[in-house]
């Protein structure tokens, strides 16, 4: 029986067991983790009433990975839409809050006309910006930055007070570093006057964005479940937590995978579903030339910081989801989101949960803030914002360290690079963020479509035999 092990226990490895135990195969799967905790970004925390997400706290259902997943993990009646607001996004300017121009999608607004009425920008902004000029051919090469392509579109006004926060919002990036061609694709970037609304904002009547009853990590707890309970007594994935997988050789066709435990496990398979930097770690001793490329992906560490208060100190109305900071406004903090407003659940009724998020690609590093540094850092905020000066009730952050890729100039290259390169390694595979998307749904494809390939191979004996009619397929994952 060929063994197939899978590092990473996040969404995408967890999607890479599920489906591969799926595939029909006969394979023994082992997957590790080195924490305790499945899940990787996707965290969700109690603390008394209140339901603290730490990552990702919903997933985009234009895409139908994770709808399909919940189908067959049963977890359809669990799923939880927004509660409805006047507005949805609002920007925040000198601590001044207005509403985000209606018609963006991602973070290109494709209605001008919403653009000539917004109090966010000056008369001269606005001309600016529905001046739609005909764009000079990008003569830098294949890609440039969001930055060079938002300005020469829309101008330095509309990019620095609309398009950079959705950019910082998402991706925690610097947008004169990110990649156009991979954060904003060119299909998405011709604006249509007086739309009024962005194409592709939600599958019929389903809700743009869904999450589960008790937060996002409903979606790894019943993916554990799946797959350590078969009901045949017997596990279809062995999980094994709090393991690390500390180096790879080859070992003739073979992996061997020295674990934190001491020993060393074979695999005729590997499937790497961790961070770039540790993928290039691990690759290092089967191709030089891979982790090199791997190590080209860098990544923003960021804070994220839970701040509750009684609901008759807050005296801001809170009719909307929560508000972007821009960097112009030379803060650490990119976000506040306001959760109790935004999810039924999260926070008894006569309290108000925020969740705020600090921390900027090439800006200063905060994973060494003390704590107490840091929660007056976002209490401040909340005050000058929101005028909110009572005691919190509950205050908690957390760090994550490098946790979050950037795409940044060169990336769809770099990722074909990538790929080009590990066919070079027979029966060696990656998925992850890194890749071709940090959402949920990008990372449940990612794991799902390279499990498929990692299926194929072993089923096939051969590190070719997948090549040719399936190319397609391979060139999904990853």
């Amino acid at each position: 029986m060929k063994h197939l092990l899978i590092v990473g226990g996040g969404i995408a490895g967890l999607s890479a067991a599920w489906n591969a135990s799926r595939s029909g195969a006969d394979l023994r799967i082992t997957l590790v983790e080195r924490e305790e905790r499945l899940g990787g970004k996707i965290r969700t925390d109690a603390a008394g009433p209140y339901v603290l997400e730490q990552g990702p706290d919903s997933f985009l259902t234009v895409r139908p990975e994770v709808i399909r997943l919940c189908e067959q993990l049963g977890l359809r009646d669990r799923f939880l839409a927004r509660s409805p607001q006047p507005v949805h996004t609002y920007i925040m300017r000198q601590h001044r809050l207005s509403p985000l121009p209606d018609g963006f999608s991602g973070s290109v607004p494709l209605d001008t006309a919403a653009l000539a009425v917004s109090p966010l920008l000056s008369e001269a902004g606005r001309r600016r910006a529905m001046e739609q000029p005909s764009l000079p051919a990008w003569s830098g090469g294949d890609d440039e930055s969001v930055a060079s392509l938002m300005v020469r579109r829309f101008g330095e006004e509309a990019f620095q007070v609309l398009v950079e926060p959705l950019v910082g919002g998402i991706h925690a990036g610097d947008a004169e570093l990110l990649s156009a061609e991979a954060t904003l694709p060119r299909r998405r970037t011709e604006p249509a006057e007086g739309t009024g609304a962005a194409p592709g904002t939600g599958a019929g009547d389903r809700p743009q964005f869904l999450t589960f009853a008790n937060g996002t990590a409903e979606i790894v707890e019943a993916l554990r479940r799946a797959l350590e309970d078969t009901g045949s007594g017997t596990p279809a994935v062995t999980v094994r937590r709090g393991v690390n997988a500390d180096a790879v050789r080859r070992k003739g066709p073979l992996f061997a995978v020295e674990l934190s435990t001491g020993e060393t496990t074979e695999a005729d398979a590997l499937l790497l579903c961790i961070p770039a930097h540790e993928a290039s770690r691990l690759a290092s001793p089967l191709d030089p030339e891979l982790s090199d490329l791997l190590r080209l992906i860098p990544s923003a560490s960021t804070v994220v910081i839970h701040l509750a208060y009684r609901a008759v100190d807050v005296p801001h109305p809170l009719d909307g989801y929560g508000y972007l900071i821009p960097s112009i406004e030379k803060s650490d903090l990119v976000a506040c989101t306001w959760t109790s407003r935004k999810w039924k659940g999260r926070a008894p009724e006569d309290r108000v949960l925020f969740r705020l998020f600090a921390g900027r690609f090439g800006r200063r590093d905060l994973l060494g803030t003390p704590d107490e540094e840091l929660f007056h850092m976002a209490r401040a905020e909340l005050a000058a914002t929101l005028g909110i000066h009572a005691a919190p009730e509950l205050q908690q952050l957390h760090r994550w360290s490098l946790g979050m890729p950037q795409y940044t100039v060169g990336h769809l290259a770099r990722v074909r690079d990538i790929r080009s390169r590990v066919r070079q390694v027979p029966g060696l595979f990656l998925a992850g963020a890194a890749f071709d998307g940090v959402g949920i749904p990008q990372c449940v494809a990612s794991g799902s479509a390279a499990a498929a390939e990692a299926s194929r191979f072993l089923a096939e004996g051969t590190a070719t035999a997948a090549e040719g009619e399936k190319s397609e397929d391979r060139s999904r994952y990853a």
